[in-house]
């Protein structure tokens, strides 16, 4: 028998909120498909897409991803007038989605979209359930990473 070795596939990524994880506390995360159009699936292959200053809204029993920026290439059709920014419907299990409303409603927590990806010839999206960091929190969390950053440079020089 042959030994498979397990690769991590990077280029599965389109792409990814770093700030998400600065700005908010992620408790859990969730894998959601998205209803997309024809041209926007393209520009995703192109990886035109940013993250930054989207969220999630829950309306109606519906989660719906807002503020994600989809910039059109630049073949699409003539007789198609693209929207970079149209709201994208999240498709989530009925139970996942409650217990989201629960949380936001209830608890005052935030959804978050973390990274855009392909799985199966599919997009996906990973949201995260989070709370908002304050200032001293994010300052705190800085002190950490430069903390790790130097105790790594000294044990590599102490080698």
């Amino acid at each position: 028998m042959k030994k498979r070795s397990i690769k991590k596939d990077n280029g599965s990524q389109i792409a990814v909120n770093k700030k998400a994880r600065f700005d908010y506390q992620i408790q859990e995360t969730f894998e959601a498909g998205l209803v997309l159009e024809g041209w926007e699936v393209k520009s995703l292959r192109d990886g035109r897409s940013q993250l930054k200053e989207g969220y999630v809204n829950i309306k109606n029993g519906e989660a719906w991803l807002v503020g994600v920026n989809i910039s059109p290439l630049k073949t699409v059709s003539t007789h198609i007038k693209p929207d970079p920014l149209r709201p994208r419907k999240l498709l989530l299990h009925r139970t996942e989605l409650d217990r989201l409303i629960g949380s936001v409603e209830r608890k005052g927590f935030s959804l978050i979209p973390m990274k855009l990806f392909w799985k199966r010839g599919n997009v996906k999206i990973e949201i995260g359930l989070g709370k908002g960091k304050q200032k001293h929190d994010k300052r705190q969390s800085q002190k950490e990473k430069d903390w790790s950053k130097q105790k790594s440079k000294m044990i590599k020089s102490f080698n």
